[in-house]
């Protein structure tokens, strides 16, 4: 891993079923190749400058250095794009941040073994997911250096320079009640840093979003997710006084989805709140 990689997050299976993409994606689908044993999920940011590419580059050669086989390599459009990302197993955001336009994958497998990488860019840093499977009796597999994350990963810094750079955020943490536009009672770190990010920059004003999925009408949605920014609005101000002066809110329905509706992650995507900064 570069020198500016941070560990963000580690999740392992003992053992599992992990489908390794093999090819672009077609007609809906991507092909791959099953593989069974231990699966470890990591994920770094990386605060530099470089591509993805050239964060990619260094981890392939240590593959092929390890003994394996390249079996897929690709950039975003080649991939398959949309459909590419939302077919593969990706960590949940925050932990990692893909931008469809922006990625590099790789697939490589050795024996029963197998890994893979995904790197993109998104809000001025870079992101890397790596997959290793291997048999509980197999030697270790896909050793990339290991990173300890730090002790408070930095989401409120990443989510004002999503902002800043990008110009709108998903409030990747917030939790409404089933079946209701309710926000649900508890502390969120990023209406914290919404309500810390008007104080220390008077010059911009926030629109609050709500998004759905495609179950129903559209004019039923567009309600729906209008109340639920609307309660986003009332919390910020409430519980982390914020400027309502300040805080527009606006339900868009479904759309504007980020992911396919076909498959249940994609709709869970698709069921979100966006900030989107606005000048003063």
């Amino acid at each position: 891993m570069p020198a500016a990689a941070a560990a963000i997050s580690e999740r392992a299976t003992a053992l599992g079923v992990y489908q390794l993409p093999v090819g672009p994606e077609a007609a809906d689908k991507v092909p791959s190749e099953r593989f069974e044993g231990r699966i470890i999920r990591r994920t770094w940011r990386v605060e530099s400058s470089s591509t993805v590419l050239q964060i990619l580059a260094p981890l392939r050669e240590q593959l092929l250095e390890q003994g394996y086989e390249i079996r897929l390599d690709c950039a975003a459009r080649d991939c398959g794009g949309f459909g590419f990302r939302f077919g593969i197993e990706v960590v949940p955001a925050p932990d990692m941040m893909v931008d469809i336009s922006r990625y590099h994958f790789l697939s490589a497998a050795r024996g029963q073994e197998a890994a893979s990488v995904l790197v993109s860019r998104a809000g001025g840093a870079a992101y890397v997911q790596v997959i290793s499977v291997r048999p509980p009796e197999a030697a270790p597999a896909a050793e990339i250096p290991d990173v300890q994350p730090p002790a408070d990963p930095a989401r409120p810094v990443e989510l004002a320079k999503v902002l800043e750079v990008r110009g709108h955020a998903v409030l990747t943490d917030l939790v409404f009640e089933s079946g209701s536009t309710r926000l649900r009672e508890g502390r969120y770190g990023s209406l914290r840093e919404l309500a810390a990010f008007l104080a220390d920059n008077p010059q911009y004003r926030l629109l609050l979003v709500g998004h759905t999925d495609t179950e129903g009408s559209q004019a039923q949605n567009a309600g729906i997710s209008e109340r639920r920014a609307q309660s986003v609005k009332d919390r910020l101000v409430e519980a982390y006084e914020a400027d309502a002066a300040r805080i527009e809110v606006a339900g868009a329905g479904f759309l504007a989805p980020i992911a396919s509706n076909l498959i249940p992650e994609g709709r869970e995507a698709n069921r979100r709140v966006e900030a989107v900064l606005l000048g003063g």
